[in-house]
């Protein structure tokens, strides 16, 4: 199999994705690993399931989507053609997010059905990990829409997390289902009358502890629900260094507990999960947390090469063609 790996994107581009992309090599030594980017960025030589494809452009983290078309050397740009091209089957990156969709949009095309690609993104829950999606990509939803993103995480979560028949729930502002504004009442209802296991609504304070494997809302409230939750545990984990550093008795006690905070943190690591796919793309495009250190680049590379043996993209367009009615995506 080989993986195209954008080893320019991202906020330690390219030291870390480099030593990621060498990381992965040695782990997945079945698979090859093509590194897109500068030339400059790489070491002397390359392992024997390494190779390189040029590209000298970079889109910026905070920069305008629309300066894509003009950046076509960009490595997501190349990246995402080598996938394209059939000469890449699947790309990491941990670039802009934005420019990682578009390019996977205009390159890659919907997958059929599709109305909007969503990201979805993994999260950690108090036994296992669960699916959040949209996250980010659209921030205006119709109902249908919502149905949809429901139909692609259930994909999401039967190929990389192993569930069977996921529980599907809708964020609200309260679990009855007359909760929630015009959009998410309306959702409601088409998921209660979809095929789909959907357990009903939510609220916010279930993101972690809830009883579901996959969780629905729009983009906009999903960004800000999935940052703030990420914000929270950065705050708890800062507050608990410091408490536990602040005297001789307390680093006494840190050094006892140390070993189940340290499982705790790995726990809440995005980089132990490395990565999740676009979903509604036709091409496997696996999408890092801007900040992805080497760690996260060799785990993205294990659930690329899941998805494609998986046949991630095929079980999509299936999922939507079975039993979803077309109801004003």
């Amino acid at each position: 199999m080989k993986i195209a790996i954008d080893i320019m994107g991202g906020d330690y581009a390219p030291t870390e994705l480099v030593r990621g992309a060498l990381a992965a090599a040695a782990a997945w030594p079945q698979h090859h690993l093509i590194m897109v980017g500068r030339k400059d960025a790489l070491p002397a030589q390359l392992p024997a399931n390494c190779s390189f494809h040029e590209a000298d452009q970079v889109m910026g983290m905070d920069e305008n989507v629309e300066n894509l078309r003009q950046k076509k050397n960009s490595s997501i740009w190349q990246a995402t053609l080598l996938v394209k091209e059939g000469r890449a089957d699947a790309l990491v990156s941990a670039g802009s997010t934005a420019a990682q969709m578009a390019a996977a949009v205009l390159l890659l095309g919907r997958v059929k059905g599709v109305s909007r690609p969503a990201i979805g993104g993994v999260i950690p829950g108090l036994t296992e990990e669960r699916v959040a999606l949209d996250i980010g990509a659209n921030t205006e939803c119709t109902p249908a829409m919502l149905l949809q993103f429901a139909q692609m995480g259930k994909v999401f979560a039967e190929v990389l997390l192993k569930r069977e028949n996921p529980r599907i729930c809708l964020l609200s502002n309260g679990s009855e289902a007359h909760k929630g504004n015009e959009l998410i009442r309306a959702a409601h209802t088409l998921l209660a009358e979809s095929p789909l296991n959907f357990i009903g609504n939510m609220e916010g304070s279930d993101i972690f502890s809830g009883d579901f494997d996959v969780m629905v809302f729009d983009g906009f409230s999903g960004n800000i629900a999935i940052k703030s939750a990420e914000g929270a545990v950065a705050v708890i984990m800062s507050l608990l260094k410091t408490e536990l550093t602040a005297s001789l008795r307390s680093k006494i006690g840190a050094v006892l507990v140390k070993p189940g905070l340290k499982r705790v943190k790995d726990r809440l690591d995005y980089q132990e999960f490395g990565g999740a796919p676009l979903l509604g793309v036709n091409g496997v495009s696996i999408v890092c947390h801007g900040s992805s250190k080497a760690r996260a680049i060799v785990n993205a590379v294990g659930q690329a090469a899941l998805a494609v043996e998986a046949g991630f993209i095929s079980r999509i367009g299936a999922a939507l063609a079975q039993d979803i009615p077309e109801k004003g995506v």
